[in-house]
């Protein structure tokens, strides 16, 4: 025994191997030894995870470029520019502007600068009567009802804010004139809506129908039910022309930030009327004027005043008051309109391209052409009912006496009538405010041609500012315009 040795043979165990005081020893995970020990099996794990996640990579990458191919599908093409800068003019309490649709195509915007008894009622209806015409009347007449007995030169401002949320189809800015405590305002709450054919039309309301060319009847328009003004603005949307007629900016310049404004494409027609002829036609509607004149003489500068003229020999009587604003009224009237005219000949870069002078003359004695010239800057159609329309209504047999109230008339007996009506010192008066602007129209001074001799004023005096009214002179305020 003690020559047997007996050798047992070292075995080493690993920590992790060892009792650890408990008892038991840890299990031995042999199946990662045999993994380990055969490479090609991870390999192929690993082969098959990455076909997995470059499969999975490219479910996602399909997928994405699905969603944004649908998405622009249904999108609406929207414009940049035109959401950015818009955003100061509707920034309104009235929440609804933030869901507002975009437009796709950049509406043609149209304002028609005019004054007081120039004939922009008839003119005016020439886009009343167009189908694809949204056309308000004198929406700035609300203002200058509120903020009565402001002046005219005072409330430029605030109709120029009127007519930036106007071209936007934002109708909710006639609230701001309304009466305290009264009804929220309605389509027929708006001054003329009742001769509107948008208004008194279908989907608004079933007594007229846009497309049919024709007056409208105030009496049957009275009737139709008062929509929302949500509705009218739902309904201006559908249109790509705007137009807009007002008497109440006096000066081009005024319009200046607006038609800077990059997100409006807006163009000014600029309805121009002989001075004396407007004098006259102010003159037999006083009564209705009577607020406007106060507000327009209100801005005469104190140091330009003249002192009125007075017949020799003339009894005073009540009228001459009403006669002495009609025309004083003038004043300032003509001074603007000079500011226009001057602008225009020599045109900012804002003007250029978006200015058109038209004489009523020129409308009334060939109405269908300049109706045609007209169109074609405002990129609209015309079409034979309404150029027959504009023919029927400057070539009627009688001469209406009734102011505000367009109707067939011999519209050019009515534009020399103040020739044998004005006295030769209301003449002489109306050609002293307004030589500066009759100068650039080319229209020559009577009173300065015959010396006060009111026999020939009357008689002899032949028709030549009527159809030969600086047609030069003219041609150039449209060309420059257009440059």
């Amino acid at each position: 025994m003690r020559g047997k040795q007996y050798h047992h043979p070292l075995k080493l165990t690993a920590p992790w191997e060892k009792d650890a005081g408990f008892g038991r020893k840890l299990k031995t995970y042999r199946n990662h030894t045999k993994i380990i020990a055969q490479p090609g099996i991870v390999m192929k794990v690993l082969r098959r995870k990455r076909i997995v996640l470059i499969m999975a990579y490219f479910l996602l990458l399909v997928l994405t470029m699905l969603n944004l191919a649908n998405y622009k599908w249904t999108k609406e093409p929207q414009q940049c520019n035109h959401q950015m800068r818009s955003t100061s003019y509707q920034s309104r309490s009235d929440i609804r502007f933030l869901y507002r649709p975009s437009l796709a195509k950049k509406r043609q915007l149209i304002y028609v600068l005019t004054t007081w008894r120039s004939g922009s009622s008839f003119f005016g209806e020439l886009f009343n009567q167009n189908p694809e015409v949204f056309f308000l009347y004198e929406p700035m007449w609300h203002i200058w009802q509120k903020l009565y007995p402001g002046d005219a030169v005072s409330l430029q401002g605030a109709a120029r804010d009127m007519l930036s949320s106007l071209y936007r189809c934002d109708l909710s800015v006639f609230q701001l004139y309304n009466s305290p405590g009264g009804k929220n305002f309605t389509s027929l709450g708006l001054f003329g809506a009742t001769l509107n054919k948008v208004v008194c039309s279908y989907p608004l309301c079933s007594a007229y129908r846009k497309e049919v060319v024709g007056m409208v009847d105030d009496k049957v328009c009275k009737k139709c039910p008062p929509q929302s003004l949500r509705l009218l603005e739902e309904e201006c949307l559908k249109y790509n022309t705007i137009v807009i007629k007002g008497v109440r900016i006096l000066d081009v310049n005024v319009l200046a930030p607006l038609m800077e404004d990059p997100s409006l494409d807006l163009k000014v027609i600029h309805l121009v009327r002989d001075p004396r002829a407007v004098a006259n036609s102010r003159i037999k509607s006083r009564h209705g004027l009577i607020r406007e004149n106060l507000q327009v003489v209100r801005s005469r500068d104190p140091k330009l005043r003249r002192i009125p003229f007075v017949d020799p020999g003339h009894k005073a009587n009540k009228k001459d008051g009403s006669d002495y604003h009609s025309i004083g009224a003038m004043e300032v009237i003509c001074d603007r309109t000079s500011r226009t005219l001057r602008t225009a000949l020599n045109p900012p870069s804002w003007l250029k391209g978006k200015y058109m002078a038209v004489r009523y003359e020129d409308l009334v004695e060939n109405p269908v052409k300049t109706l045609r010239n007209v169109y074609r800057f405002a990129n609209l159609t015309t079409n034979h009912d309404i150029e027959s329309f504009a023919l029927n209504m400057t070539s009627g047999s009688s001469s209406s006496s009734k102011p505000f109230i367009v109707s067939s008339r011999n519209a050019t007996q009515a534009a020399s009538a103040w020739r044998t009506v004005l006295s030769i010192q209301q003449i002489k008066q109306v050609e002293d405010y307004c030589h500066h602007a009759m100068s650039v129209l080319g229209v020559s001074s009577l009173a300065r041609q015959h010396k006060g001799e009111a026999d020939l004023l009357g008689t002899i005096v032949t028709m030549i500012p009527a159809w030969l009214l600086s047609h030069a002179l003219v041609s150039d305020l449209i060309r420059c315009g257009r440059q």
